[in-house]
């Protein structure tokens, strides 16, 4: 067959069937072209692709997609003929998910989802193919006949999800319906319900668009509208809305081929189309063979452009042999329903805003004018009871239906619009809701808008060759009657209409549909009293004192909240800590309005805590793991499963990922993460686990041998050196006990040598801590940077290594805020001013959280009233004396205390003598008193008897010459230490 005018096979049948059509086109091109020429080739192969598919033994019903007039015309069709096998244009994949649309309310999209790709690109993964689905398509309508019909066959025909992919790796990311097209988007559709399909590849059902741009650029010119979706109500559905099923066919096989002839002709999409038909006539008559089905006992479902296909293996006499379908791949998928909504199909496969929702209420409005008997699945969540009665409550019959190869399209080409007279009173309720709705959202309306409206619509319609209104026309008058200038909420009046004309339904997935995971969730979370498949934000109390059933709600809670998307499960009181539990929790429920996200999560595993186990595997052992990842893993094992085996399986993982890390990025999240685990397993562990016993033995030689180079690298910042610091210096009593060395940390410092000012002032710290560097040379190196002119502009960079030392070395904080406060009081304002925006830039992006820490302290410094500010002397200008220097001077008299002691215990003072080693003995003025040792106990140690008088509390005073008889008051006020003195030293 000639694909470029199909003039050499056209058959005598086609001749004689169409031969009027054919001369009208044949007069028409050499009218307009002036001769034969390739658009005469391309008039007459229309023709031809039409009488080839009207001839086909087994029927092919030609669709739009979301199209109403396509439904109506498929209810229609099957009450006449009432196939025994249809075949549908859909992946064969889906087929076992279609008997769960009952337990749904459209509209709702059959979905495939591969989590784990093999035999793809890794980055395309995850994998997701839908199949959006509404009650106003004529698929749906072949699915609910063959699902509630006995004794008929429903076969998907379609390539499978996995040849999607396989298809579109050749021509790159393009699939159709993939939210390309020059569609206008949707406007102000909410993001959640626009994205209610994700990053899915759609497969859409009957496409049927011009893929030539100048082509739909021209219709829509030529037919004063706006986008395609208008072009197609007014000039498409409202021609085709009561016409018979042979001129409904003959139309549809026109349009397709006349889209199909003008698309580019070496494009990627052309070739996975021309695929798509050979695979779809393929497994058609494999069946046919199989199971022996006459050809006009069937019913075949496709889209208008692929139904007017030129492939060879078209038709079930069509060649065979040559083409082979390639095997699946080894990924494997997993299948489910996802809610859908009229924005979320708008969005994916570039529709007008708000058309599918209109499309939604021709339907409605088509079924109460024709009394056409829709199909709708038995117990549909959703639907409503069909009436099947005509104007007078008897049941419409199906006309009979003239031979399908009878020209019906020159009568409708040659036929006058049929002007459907102007509905004023469905115009006026539109005109009053519409202002109605308007200033329910703020907009000044008033009744004269009301009649405004209704007479712009009509002028607009006239202005545009309608006799009628058409919902479009009724929405740019009301745009410019109302809303003028400025749009005072947060809807304009286009949206205000497309919510009055029906609005963006959402669909819904009954119970019984969902995957185990999900129901396992709303089972748990029973006990709450919640309708959580309920649209919205709902609230939840959880006051697990008095009700501890919840605190296994409140476990799901935490899961969904770490596993889910934000907005699922948001807290409002109450927190999750390691060894911390809240007793009282509330929380924000969307459980509903985020639903596809829950069933997407019931593809990764039958249970909450088994998708989390894998996820947190996934992240820890993924290439890209980090040792701060794996602890993040560890912590959250720990935080929402309690496993220990997990947290010691991971946690020895991290010892491996640590040892491997050859740069210090994640040093500061490693630092706050072990940290958090050291102290958690402190207060509730006997003992420390193995691991991170371990894990800390080998941070310790791990950080020593890269801070030195961490000191000199450029691309390391000061606050990864300074955790690294701070995991050395906390970790340093823990690493000691294990066996680590000291000597290994300050042979690292030794070996540092910073060239950037932060740095060196962050070494100038740690050797603080190390005791190399006294806090009195740290000041003077502080004074002399203030003291150096040159130095002096980089002096911030200084503060700002300070201050991240105090992540390592907190005691530091004192002579931080000494060194900030000598700035502030040495340098004139010339140098000052020029100099803040830097220093309070430097500390808000480098120590952001560490300058609380540093407020305290100035705080505790710092007088807490303006009036003392005058009077006060900085600590570290105060004069400093030696608590010991009074201590050590000799006074000027030889007076000294302790006279009484030796008076009342002559014996206790010869013992301190004895004890002390001294031999010697003491004298007193009267020679017959025998000489003691103790005279050489005052004349070699007078401290130490002054210390021991103090203790005792003795205030007395003693002379060289002897002791005062003074000493007795001692021993009236202080027996009993006196007796106690006694006793130490007769026992010593």
């Amino acid at each position: 067959m000639d694909e470029t005018n199909g003039t050499d096979t056209t058959s005598a049948s086609a001749q004689s069937t169409f031969a009027a059509l054919r001369g009208q086109l044949q007069e028409a091109a050499a009218t307009f072209a002036g001769g034969p020429d390739a658009l005469e080739g391309i008039l007459l192969g229309m023709v031809d692709d039409v009488d080839r598919a009207v001839r086909e033994p087994l029927e092919i019903f030609p669709v739009c997609h979301h199209s109403p007039a396509s439904a109506l015309a498929m209810a229609r069709r099957l009450r006449e003929k009432q196939p025994k096998v249809v075949y549908l244009e859909l992946c064969e994949d889906m087929a076992p998910l279609l008997t769960e649309l009952r337990n749904c309310r459209l509209p709702v999209a059959v979905q495939a989802f591969a989590g784990n790709v093999d035999g793809f690109p890794a980055e395309w993964a995850p994998l997701s193919v839908v199949a959006p689905i509404t009650e106003a398509s004529a698929e749906y309508q072949a699915i609910a006949y063959a699902l509630d019909t006995p004794g008929v066959e429903l076969v998907l025909v379609d390539r499978s999800s996995d040849h999607v992919f396989q298809w579109d790796a050749r021509g790159g990311r393009t699939a159709e319906g993939a939210g390309g097209g020059p569609g206008t988007p949707p406007a102000e559709a909410p993001e959640a319900e626009a994205a209610l399909h994700g990053e899915a590849v759609g497969v859409e059902i009957g496409d049927l668009r011009p893929r030539f741009a100048e082509l739909e650029e021209h219709l829509l010119r030529h037919g004063r509208v706006r986008h395609w979706s208008e072009w197609w109500h007014q000039y498409v559905e409202v021609p085709l809305g009561d016409s018979d099923h042979a001129t409904y066919r003959q139309v549809m096989f026109l349009i397709g081929s006349l889209f199909r002839r003008l698309a580019p002709g070496d494009g990627a999409r052309l070739r996975v189309d021309e695929d798509r038909e050979r695979y779809m006539w393929t497994r058609m008559r494999e069946h046919l063979a199989a199971t022996g089905t006459d050809p006009e006992d069937c019913l075949y479902v496709c889209g208008a452009f692929h139904a007017a296909s030129r492939v060879e293996e078209f038709g079930v006499h069509g060649g065979t042999g040559t083409f082979t379908i390639s095997p699946r791949t080894a990924t494997t998928w997993q299948y489910g329903l996802i809610p859908s909504s009229h924005a979320a199909i708008e969005a994916q496969f570039g529709l007008a805003s708000g058309s599918v929702s209109i499309a939604s209420t021709e339907w409605a409005k088509s079924l109460r004018r024709t009394g056409v008997q829709p199909y709708r699945l038995e117990g549909q969540a959703g639907a409503k009871k069909s009436t099947a009665k005509g104007p007078r409550g008897r049941q419409v019959a199906v006309p009979a239906q003239e031979p399908p190869a009878a020209d019906r399209l020159s009568g409708f080409l040659r036929r006058p619009p049929v002007l459907d007279g102007l509905d004023e009173a469905e115009l006026l309720g539109w005109s009053v809701d519409i202002v109605r709705a308007a200033r329910r959202n703020g907009y000044l309306a008033s009744t004269a808008d009301a009649i405004a409206v209704f007479e712009t619509s009509i002028l607009l319609a006239g202005m545009r060759d309608r006799a009628k209104p058409t919902p479009y026309d009724f929405q740019d008058a009301a745009v410019t009657c109302i809303e003028k200038d400025r749009v005072p909420g947060r809807r304009d009046v286009g949206r205000l209409v497309e919510i009055m004309m029906g609005g963006d339904r959402i669909g819904q997935v009954g119970y019984e549909a969902l995957p185990p995971l999900a129901r396992d969730v709303y089972d748990r979370l029973a006990p709450l009293g919640l309708k959580l498949q309920q649209r919205g934000v709902q609230r939840a109390l959880l006051d697990m004192a008095s009700r501890p059933e919840l605190r296994a709600c409140s476990d799901v809670l935490w899961m969904l909240r770490r596993l889910m998307p934000h907005g699922v499960a948001r807290p409002i009181m109450g927190e999750r800590r390691l060894g911390e539990r809240s007793i009282q929790e509330s929380w924000d429920l969307a459980i509903g309005t985020h639903q596809r996200a829950l069933i997407e999560l019931g593809y990764e595993g039958v249970s909450l805590e088994q998708v989390l186990e894998q996820r947190l595997r996934r992240e820890a052992y993924g290439p890209q793991a980090t040792a701060a990842t794996v602890l993040a893993a560890v912590e959250d094992a720990t935080l929402y499963l309690g496993s220990r085996r997990l947290a010691d399986e991971l946690g020895t993982h991290a010892l491996k990922v640590l040892a491997a890390e050859r740069s210090v990025d994640g040093a500061p999240e490693v630092l706050r993460r072990v940290r958090r685990l050291l102290a958690y397993y402190r207060t509730s562990e006997p003992v420390l686990p193995q691991w991170i016993e371990s894990f800390a033995k080998t941070g310790y030689a791990h950080y020593c041998t890269l801070l030195p180079t961490a000191f000199r690298d450029e691309d390391a910042t000061v606050g990864q050196v300074a955790a690294m610091l701070g995991f050395l210096f906390s970790m340093e009593s823990l690493a000691l006990s294990l066996g680590c060395d000291r000597t290994q940390l300050e042979l690292a410092v030794a070996q540092s040598h910073p060239e950037d000012p932060p740095k060196t002032a962050l070494l100038w710290a740690a050797q603080v801590q190390l005791g190399t560097l006294s806090r009195t040379e740290l000041r003077a190196r502080c004074g002399a940077l203030l003291d150096n002119p040159l130095v002096v502009p980089a002096y911030p960079h200084y503060l700002s290594g300070f201050v991240h030392a105090l992540e390592p070395v907190p005691g530091l904080a004192d002579v931080v805020v000494e060194a900030v406060s000598n700035a502030f009081g040495r340098l004139p304002d010339a140098v000052l001013l020029p100099w803040l925006p830097l220093l309070i830039t430097t500390l808000r992006s480098g120590a952001a959280d560490l300058a609380p820490l540093l407020i305290r302290e100035a705080a505790r410094i710092f007088p807490g009233r303006l009036e003392a500010l005058d009077a006060w002397v900085p600590p570290w200008r105060a004069p400093r004396q030696d608590p010991f220097t009074a201590r050590r001077a000799k006074p000027a008299a030889p007076a000294r205390r302790g006279a009484a002691v030796l008076a009342a215990h002559p014996a206790a003072c010869d013992a301190v003598a004895g004890l002390l080693g001294c031999t010697g003995g003491w004298t007193r003025p009267e020679p017959d008193t025998p000489a003691r040792p103790g005279a050489a106990l005052l004349a070699a140690h007078p401290a130490t008897c002054d210390a021991v008088a103090d203790v005792l509390g003795c205030e007395e005073e003693w002379t060289t010459a002897g002791p005062s008889p003074s000493g007795a008051a001692l021993t009236t006020r202080h027996p009993a230490t006196s007796e106690a003195l006694k006793s130490l030293l007769a026992r010593a």
